[in-house]
């Protein structure tokens, strides 16, 4: 099935199978995608609908062609087609990789143009998507031999709901700390332990801490903004890294009392992340590995990376900053904790050298690290390289970080390869399995 990380497909119920029905439909958004020409995107994406039957499908080997089906959607109050690319049944509504797909089911898969103009799923926030897609037969789908098994028909399908594959797998909730600050959260429990809460199996927890763009009160925008949180809970890498994961959202007003005006340093924030954090673990002692706390972040998240860690330096096993920025004078603090930091050169939102409000960003952070006694392993290349030649090159400054006995690892990205603007470091940082596989085997 396709990665649930990089598509939002879209899905709809309908009557009878041979006979012309109004029908209702569900929209399913996933998570944000990286599908465009050039690979990169932070856009959440909508690129399949489906449509599903009171019966089942069962084309007997036939091939609906595109054609057949007509899709529009209204996105920022404008209703416009969107491409149809290819049409099959399936058992669920996913879409199927394979190059000819097509289960037998109750569900009609209408895969759609990733490219269109209206394929937006989200912005800042989540787009409203209920009712927004509308699915219409053209023509009659018939099996090699001629039988009739969808007939066309003058009603067209609209969805009704919204379905986040992974994202609808955080349960949502907030925490109100001492001094009755509150923030909202989102949190991923590793399958088993649901199944199983008294198991004795302890997992990792990664804090994710989100850029200056998701600071919102609808405890979603951490998670679908960017693919920070949902690429510790996607199917494939809990299967490998079974994990918590918490997802905690700065809510509005925007805090910007922190010393250098940014959210996750504000007191009022950082007082209640440090006091969630400790909370959760404790109530789940038994079941969380306080050896492997990781704590993620971009941007402002990176910046609220490393004035954590030099806050509660003996908490922490890895951290993996993006496009940060911070206080020098911290760094002698931290020099004992693993970290994969990456920054583009010509980053204009938070520069890579001189920082941002008066503080350096990752380039000076690394020398200051270096200076306090840790070794720091460097390499620069392409953000927009293809990701195996991406994550070759991640392997090889891996290597060298081994070779040296360094901890730290400090990947630079070429001005110019950051699209669609420099700032956006994290395209790729959190789809290298390189760096998530290393970030998982770090323990205090």
């Amino acid at each position: 099935m396709r990665r649930i990380t990089r598509r939002t497909v879209l899905a709809a119920t309908a009557g009878a199978v041979t006979a012309p029905a109004v029908s209702t439909a569900t929209a399913a958004a996933a998570a944000p995608t990286t599908a465009t020409p050039e690979g990169r995107r932070n856009n959440w994406l909508v690129t399949a609908v489906a449509v599903q039957y009171a019966q089942r499908i069962d084309l007997r080997g036939g091939v609906i062609p595109p054609s057949a089906f007509q899709v529009t959607a209204t996105v920022g109050g404008q209703t416009a087609a969107r491409t149809v690319t290819r049409v099959y049944s399936n058992t669920a509504a996913e879409v199927d990789e394979r190059p000819h797909p097509g289960r037998p089911g109750e569900h009609l898969i209408v895969e759609l143009d990733a490219n269109d103009s209206n394929a937006r799923a989200a912005g800042t926030d989540p787009l409203p998507l209920d009712r927004a897609y509308s699915v219409r037969q053209v023509a009659d789908v018939r099996t090699p031999g001629g039988e009739t098994v969808l007939r066309a028909g003058p009603f067209a399908h609209r969805n009704d709901d919204v379905i986040t594959p992974v994202v609808d797998d955080f349960t949502a909730g907030s925490f109100t700390d001492s001094a009755g600050f509150e923030l909202d959260f989102r949190l991923y429990q590793p399958a088993d332990f649901v199944r199983n809460p008294r198991t004795r199996t302890r997992y990792p927890l990664v804090i994710t801490l989100h850029g200056g763009g998701e600071v919102a009160d609808n405890n979603m925008t951490q998670l679908t903004s960017n693919r920070i949180a949902v690429t510790f809970a996607k199917p494939e890498r809990q299967r490998r890294n079974p994990a918590f994961v918490l997802s905690p959202q700065i809510p509005l007003p925007r805090p910007m009392d922190g010393p250098d005006g940014t959210d996750w340093t504000d007191a009022k924030v950082q007082a209640a992340l440090i006091e969630l954090i400790d909370t959760f673990v404790s109530e789940n002692s038994g079941a969380v590995d306080t050896d492997r706390l990781y704590v993620v972040g971009l941007s402002s998240g990176g910046r609220g990376i490393y004035s954590l860690l030099a806050k509660r330096p003996d908490v922490f096993a890895a951290a993996l900053p993006t496009a940060g920025w911070g206080d020098p004078a911290v760094m002698e603090k931290i020099t004992h904790i693993p970290m994969w930091a990456d920054h583009s050169i010509d980053d204009p939102v938070v520069p890579y050298r001189e920082g941002r409000f008066g503080k350096p960003g990752t380039w000076t952070l690394m020398n200051a690290l270096e200076t306090a006694g840790a070794r720091v392993s460097r390499g620069e290349w392409a953000n927009d390289l293809p990701k195996d030649q991406f994550e070759a090159r991640s392997r090889a400054l891996l290597r060298q970080a081994r070779a040296t006995r360094s901890h730290v690892l400090f990947t630079s990205y070429t001005a110019g390869t950051t699209s669609p603007n420099p700032h956006f470091a994290w395209a790729q940082t959190y789809e290298n399995d390189v760096v998530i596989d290393w970030l998982f085997e770090q323990s205090r």
